[in-house]
């Protein structure tokens, strides 16, 4: 899994599509329209390459955002080029959408930092060259940069999931960096975090989006193929209505997550409400085409190995990172009251 994941980020660096992934010159701004179509089309073909393809995006976002121009030299060009594999650390044992209740503390150490705490979920985790860690000092929630060889550093725990990707828990246990790898300013973590989620939350509708496209090209060539009582699948109309009622879904889905990155790109804002409504319709709606395409193949649909129940497995935890789905409809809640 580890060589897997990083050869496709090498191919990716290779075919130029991880520039997508980083903005390198200060005072420009994520094209994400490129973001999510690379995703839609990534995740279509090979949710490990899509994978392999956000994590190096959301591992660097903070730095595109907020870093300076050293840390962007430093740590940028090497992850467009997929020589370099980033994560982003901000989950903990206790506090996943809850950002404001994690336990990782930064104290001073003269001009350096020291960082103590435990984060887990971390995509990535044992196999990055950095990762940008969240974690609570005197002035608040800060983010730094921090080497995978920092003393102090340590993996952990490798997860297993369901779909396998590279999951770890990291342990931070007197981990001491210098000033240059504060991201911003002290007490800025939380504005880093959301800023950074509010950018690649839309792509993740973009996966599953790409994600739901091939579920309903898998179920199209079977109910073509497959004959039952003497007729072909696709001419019973209950076969008809759900796959009608799938490409519907497939359809929304890619009108809300492309509004949203046209509006990040076209406005230059942020689109949190825009980006929650992408997110959280777009991953729910590919559950259920997926579930449908599963349910049109019949037996086979489950067979380990089959392409629909890869994409039954890949599309779950979706609905889970960088938000659940109940957060992304108490964020869609929050911004309707406040308008209001």
């Amino acid at each position: 899994m580890e060589d897997t994941c990083r050869r496709l980020v090498r191919k990716l660096g290779e075919a130029g599509l991880l520039q997508h992934c980083c903005v390198l010159e200060e005072g420009e701004a994520f094209d994400l329209r490129a973001l999510a179509l690379s995703r839609d089309i990534l995740a279509r073909r090979d949710a490990l390459a899509d994978f392999a393809f956000a994590m190096q995006g959301l591992g660097t976002g903070p730095i595109s955002l907020f870093g300076s121009v050293s840390q962007r030299k430093a740590y940028l060009p090497a992850v467009m080029r997929g020589e370099r594999i980033a994560a982003f650390a901000l989950s903990e044992p206790d506090a996943g959408s809850d950002v404001r209740a994690l336990k990782t503390t930064a104290r001073r150490k003269g001009a350096a930092w020291v960082l103590e705490g435990t984060k887990t979920w971390i995509s990535n985790g044992g196999i990055a060259d950095h990762y940008v860690v969240f974690a609570r000092a005197e002035e608040g929630l800060c983010a730094f940069i921090v080497d995978a060889d920092t003393p102090g550093l340590q993996v952990r725990e490798k997860i297993q999931t369901m779909a396998p990707h590279p999951l770890a828990s990291v342990a931070l246990r007197s981990c001491e960096v210098g000033p240059e790898a504060l991201l911003g300013a002290p007490g800025q973590g939380l504005k880093i975090a959301l800023a950074t989620l509010d950018v690649f939350r839309t792509t993740v509708g973009a996966a599953a989006l790409g994600l739901a496209r091939r579920a309903l090209d898998e179920a199209l060539a079977r109910v073509r193929s497959r004959k039952v009582f003497g007729r072909a699948l696709a001419e019973f109309q209950l076969t008809q209505a759900r796959l009608a009622d799938m490409a519907l879904a497939v359809d929304a889905a890619a009108l809300l997550v492309y509004r949203a990155a046209w509006r990040r790109d076209s406005a230059g804002r942020r689109i949190t409400r825009e980006a929650a409504m992408a997110k959280l319709f777009a991953t729910e709606s590919a559950q259920q085409v997926i579930d449908s395409a599963v349910q049109l193949f019949g037996g086979t649909g489950v067979v380990s190995g089959a392409a629909v129940e890869r994409l039954y497995r890949e599309i779950r935890a979706l609905r889970i990172y960088e938000g659940t789905s109940e957060i992304q409809k108490l964020v869609i809640a929050g911004s309707l009251l406040e308008a209001a």
